[in-house]
């Protein structure tokens, strides 16, 4: 009958190996996150990413069994409400992959906001009652509307970095607004491949498309200032040229005439 020790001392095996054979060994935070929430995550990214929950020190573990000094480093990330996600892609990747895998849920007393929290105008589906007292402690300006109560103004009701309140908890969750997300967290990854350490793994596609608009918008009005010709610029470029040409003809044919 197999000790404890040597079940352990398996489970510590088989996992560096399973690392060892990948590309990506991803600690990723299951803080806060709910079992059904982490049994989703993990369903829906299986093809990509196998997730392991283990003991801290069963994950300790495993990073000394893979016997390379560049992963050492990454032992100071692991804690009892972590996991490991190993994976045959690239990290930022199932990083991006992770980012689409978040959960809305409702806010709770004694968190903090992570961006101001605010309460839009609009209908809503909350009848006259004890609503109308708890809206108008926060301030939120609202009317009686064909029996409901509606927002008439929008109201910030948290700050960023301020901590969420039971009356604003209350509110939020009358008012269906999900201002948190929960997921599997990246915390740190080992390219196994490199042989390095990252741990600025935030990845927001939004923000990322938008800058990327602003960026070649400002790229084509310089291409279009400095007459940089390409596909994205000649016909601005021609029509210019065209307005400019005719410009110069209506000069002409007014000194003629004259």
């Amino acid at each position: 009958m197999a000790t404890g020790t040597t079940i352990k001392a398996k489970k510590v095996k088989e996992l560096a190996n399973k690392i060892a054979g990948s590309r990506t060994l991803m600690v990723v935070s299951i803080k806060s996150l709910p079992s059904r929430q982490f049994q989703d995550i993990k369903k829906s990214i299986r093809e990509q990413a196998f997730i392991k929950v283990e003991k801290k020190n069963i994950l300790l573990r495993a990073i000394k069994e893979l016997k390379k000094e560049s992963a050492i480093a990454l032992e100071k990330y692991i804690t009892d409400s972590c996991a490991f996600a190993i994976s045959g892609i690239e990290g930022y990747e199932l990083a991006g992959i992770l980012a689409t895998k978040k959960t809305p849920v409702f806010a709770k007393a004694g968190q903090t906001a992570p961006m101001d929290i605010e309460v839009k105008e609009g209908p809503t589906d909350l009848v006259p009652g004890p609503a109308i007292s708890e809206l108008g402690a926060l301030g939120i300006q609202i009317a009686v509307e064909n029996g409901k109560i509606a927002i008439k103004k929008n109201k910030v009701v948290v700050k960023e970095g301020n901590t969420i309140s039971e009356s604003v908890a209350a509110v939020l969750q009358k008012l269906a607004i999900q201002p948190f997300s929960v997921g599997l967290e990246p915390v740190a990854l080992y390219d196994i491949k490199e042989e390095k350490i990252y741990t600025d793994l935030k990845i927001d596609s939004d923000a990322t498309a938008v800058e990327l608009k602003v960026a070649a918008g400002k790229a084509l009005g310089f291409a279009q200032k400095i007459v940089y010709t390409c596909k994205e610029t000649i016909g601005y470029l021609l029509a210019k040229a065209n307005m400019e040409a005719n410009a110069v003809n209506s000069k002409i044919n007014a000194g003629e005439s004259a």
